[in-house]
């Protein structure tokens, strides 16, 4: 028998791909740890204290990695850990394709490249129908951590850089989860294309900004909170990926206004350090 652990960690969103393809990313310590255990049988079997985990994605990652043949022949049960809010924007399908696509190398001796890793989960997820774009951007920041700018649809990491350790995400679900009509975020290209050329500048906060605003302006968020959650003092406040979440990024120790201004509103509030370690996998 074979046991295998990840962790992967997650990410909000600097830079929606949604409309221009390309993205901007940055990683926090929420997390998913899998572990896989290769036993003599047949069939994959998954568990999860989260029901909302996509079997078909993982399924599909496991596909992409071990031929047929060899899968007829082995049993393979999976657990999952998450504290990683699901259907929110806060990245958990890129962290759960890359750690299956971690453990399913490692046991199974592939001595897959980064790349190799992450192109696995991007591919299983357009063909499950979990992302759009692949999500690029998100599996980066997921798996390397710290700020990560991208081409999503040349699959090219623009650059990376670490992310300042002093500074939290003040991340804001909503109780609705109710979204506009994510397709119409392509009206807004214009915006979105000089979003990314502020954060290809490393001026991250103000790109984050700009994407708060063509986001909530289309997905059913206020882009009015994003304005008062600045005034209060985050150096950035958006909305992630196709939301409803919204992230406020502030300085450690400044953050009880930010918190103050979102306790008045229907939903929950979390706090998430900045993560900038990359994803580990080891056997146990």
């Amino acid at each position: 028998m074979v046991t295998v652990e990840a962790i992967v960690h997650g990410a909000v969103s600097i830079v929606s791909a949604i409309a221009t393809g390309n993205g901007a990313t940055l990683g926090i310590d929420t997390f998913v740890k899998t572990r896989l255990k290769v036993k003599d049988g047949r069939g994959i079997h998954i568990t999860s204290d989260n029901r909302t985990i996509s079997s078909r994605l993982i399924n599909k990652v496991i596909e992409n990695i071990i031929p047929k043949k060899q899968l007829e022949k082995v049993r393979l049960e999976l657990d999952f850990q998450s504290n990683i809010p699901t259907g929110y924007g806060l990245k958990s399908s890129s962290a759960i394709s890359t750690a299956v696509s971690l453990v399913c190398s490692k046991a199974f001796k592939k001595k897959l490249t980064d790349n190799e890793i992450l192109k696995i989960g991007i591919e299983s997820s357009i063909q499950t129908n979990v992302s759009i774009t692949g999500a690029y951007d998100d599996a980066c920041a997921c798996y390397y951590g710290g700020f990560n700018v991208t081409n999503n649809y040349k699959r090219d990491l623009v650059f990376r850089n670490i992310a300042p350790n002093n500074l939290q995400a003040i991340i804001f679900l909503p109780k609705s989860r109710k979204r506009g009509n994510v397709k119409k975020l392509k009206d807004f290209k214009p915006a979105f294309e000089k979003a990314w050329e502020l954060a290809k500048n490393h001026d991250y906060w103000n790109a984050s900004i700009l994407n708060g605003i063509a986001t909530s302006s289309i997905l059913n968020s206020n882009p009015k909170l994003l304005f008062q959650l600045i005034k209060k003092g985050a150096v950035s406040a958006t909305i992630s990926g196709n939301g409803p979440s919204i992230v406020a990024i502030t300085k450690k120790g400044h953050n009880s206004n930010i918190k103050k201004e979102l306790s008045s509103l229907e939903g929950k509030v979390i706090i998430s350090n900045i993560n900038n370690k990359k994803a580990e996998c080891y056997e146990v």
